[in-house]
């Protein structure tokens, strides 16, 4: 199945009957908090994330892409990511198209798609939020969740926010969070923050307006710890045994979303 731009026509089948239960939801809406309290709640999150030197953290996302014939169809990932503040990062991901690692020594971002056994390396000298700026203008590197993890969360998030709620409170994985939601002219997007003294980002979904049925990405924090220890060679890149270095170009198929036509998922 292609990906191409979609019709209207899933509202006919979905729209309707979502339509009545958002309206039966809206008619027993009670607020349990100030719209303005979800900026200073976003503040000390970033504020919390952003001085903690050493993370490691387990995740997993969703991605929704919209077909020509408008079926919604999610495609899945888990990951972990290894961060030392303020230029080294190790992070991967593992789905059913792709198996994909990068590395970030400070000086050069290493790239290895472990389904290829192949790999590319770029001089990147600067800190993580250098490299992600860096790498999202070059078009390698487009998911959201990369926000949560900059030292300037706060800034980089409400620079286009025209509309923010404290939509009350939700538990993720047992754990209590504060559920916040936002607006901007091309995204809503949402974020539960773990309620105490340890406000880290616990989910985080952003929906995309300007596609029709609203694709969204997903991401679940699942393990956050920040006392792990750290190896001396974590953040040294080592390719595998036979891996080819290869250009930039050339290292492909490592996205979330397969290319082209989708024929089945991996068992």
């Amino acid at each position: 199945m292609n990906y191409d731009d979609p019709s209207k026509s899933w509202y006919r089948t979905f729209g309707r009957p979502l339509a009545v239960v958002g309206m039966l939801v809206a008619a027993t809406w009670i607020p349990v908090a100030k719209a303005d309290d979800a900026p200073q709640i976003l503040k000390a999150m970033s504020d919390y994330v952003a001085s903690q030197k050493n993370i490691s953290l387990t995740y997993d996302s969703d991605v929704e892409v919209i077909t020509s014939e408008v079926e919604k169809i999610q495609f899945t990932s888990s990951g972990k990511v290894l961060l030392s503040r303020p230029d080294k990062v190790r992070a991967s991901r593992t789905g059913g198209y792709a198996d994909f690692e990068i590395v970030f020594d400070g000086k050069t971002v290493s790239g290895l798609g472990k389904n290829l056994n192949a790999y590319t390396q770029l001089e990147a000298a600067g800190s993580i939020d250098q490299l992600i700026t860096k790498l999202r203008s070059m078009n390698l590197l487009t998911a959201p969740g990369a926000d949560l993890l900059g030292s300037h969360i706060y800034d980089d998030l409400m620079a286009d926010v025209i509309v923010a709620k404290h939509v009350g409170r939700g538990v993720i994985d047992g754990v209590e969070c504060e559920h916040l939601a936002f607006r901007d002219l091309d995204v809503d997007w949402q974020l539960w923050v773990e309620v105490g003294d340890r406000p880290i980002p616990r989910k985080y979904v952003v929906t995309s307006k300007g596609v029709g049925a609203a694709p969204q990405y997903t991401l679940r924090i699942k393990e956050w710890k920040t006392d792990a220890p750290i190896s001396a060679d974590a953040f040294t890149f080592t390719p595998p045994q036979g891996a080819k270095k290869v250009e930039l170009n050339e290292l492909t198929n490592i996205d979330e979303v397969p290319q082209g036509v989708v024929t089945g998922a991996k068992k």
